[in-house]
């Protein structure tokens, strides 16, 4: 037996915990968790510490889970787009079913105890954010349309209305506000991704806007939405959850996210070439610090609130 054939059956036949952890998509869970914890931190309606815990864990399985049936369908293009390939399943350390199987048990799970320790309302949320992220945006939109991350981005919109409803047992101006945020940001960060990235989404068939409309046509698209985000930001700090901290930040940040969606749109690809896209990449290092910065400053006014100075 060759050493090459051993390592295939060692890959195929010892997935660890590690890897099943990694089918969670541990990055965009600790956004997931994030966000739904400022949604319940900033509600009016306090919730005891334990309650808190055991949501916010609901809901980081239920991310968890649509991360895992996500890889599953996604098994395909994962194995040739280039910073995929050392995923679980394209790596053989975990097979398709294991990861559908494992996926499946955690969305009924994580929906049914969210309901069992909230409210109904928090369960239907994020039963409806894991449909909406595998079957809608992963199954249907991702391989079909070029429109695919601006609908789709809904489903990473949803943690922090998920939280709200934790707290209050249903849904407001603030955390619909919160979701358009996120909402309205997922373009522009992902399209700056996959302005650097254009040759996995090319190589697997995905019809990303760099793929279907090329860099210039996206590039265009990125300062539209980067400019109709800049109001719905600047706009929570007039609601319950902003303040001037708030509105002092977010001024700072989308002065920032608007420069850089500036600089994109005004580059060429040769230039773009010959410096490794540092531009892009650039802008989708701040698209990060955009998106956590505005929940930080909201988490800080409900800080602030709980001891009577936070707020107008």
């Amino acid at each position: 037996m060759t050493d090459t054939s051993i390592q295939t059956q060692v890959q195929q036949g010892d997935a660890g915990f590690s890897d099943f952890f990694a089918l969670l998509k541990p990055r965009v869970m600790s956004l997931v968790v994030f966000t739904a914890l400022v949604g319940l931190l900033a509600a009016p309606v306090p919730v005891h510490p334990f309650i808190g815990f055991t949501a916010i864990l609901f809901i980081a399985l239920g991310g968890g889970a649509s991360g895992a049936l996500n890889m599953w369908w996604d098994a395909d293009i994962d194995r040739i787009m280039k910073r995929t390939q050392s995923r679980p399943i394209p790596a053989g350390r975990v097979t398709e079913g294991e990861a559908m199987g494992f996926g499946a048990f955690l969305s009924v799970l994580s929906v049914t105890m969210l309901w069992l320790a909230t409210n109904w309302v928090a369960a239907a949320i994020l039963g409806f954010t894991i449909f909406f992220y595998v079957v809608v945006y992963t199954m249907w939109l991702k391989r079909s349309t070029p429109q695919n991350i601006v609908i789709g981005g809904a489903a990473g919109a949803f943690p922090p209305m998920i939280g709200w409803a934790v707290a209050t047992g249903g849904v407001s101006v603030e955390s619909v506000l919160m979701f358009t945020l996120i909402f309205m940001w997922t373009p522009p960060h992902f399209w700056a991704l996959a302005l650097f990235m254009k040759a996995d989404y090319h190589e697997a068939k995905v019809p990303m806007l760099t793929v279907t409309h090329g860099r210039k046509a996206t590039r265009s698209h990125i300062l539209v939405y980067t400019i109709l985000l800049a109001p719905i930001a600047l706009g929570i700090a007039a609601t319950s959850i902003g303040g001037p901290i708030y509105l002092a930040v977010s001024l700072i940040l989308n002065a920032l996210f608007l420069k850089g969606a500036v600089d994109i749109w005004r580059r060429d690809e040769t230039t773009a070439e010959s410096d490794s896209y540092r531009t892009e990449k650039k802008v989708f290092g701040l698209s990060l610090l955009y998106l956590f910065g505005h929940f930080c400053a909201i988490l800080l006014e409900s800080g602030l609130r709980a001891y009577g100075v936070g707020g107008w």
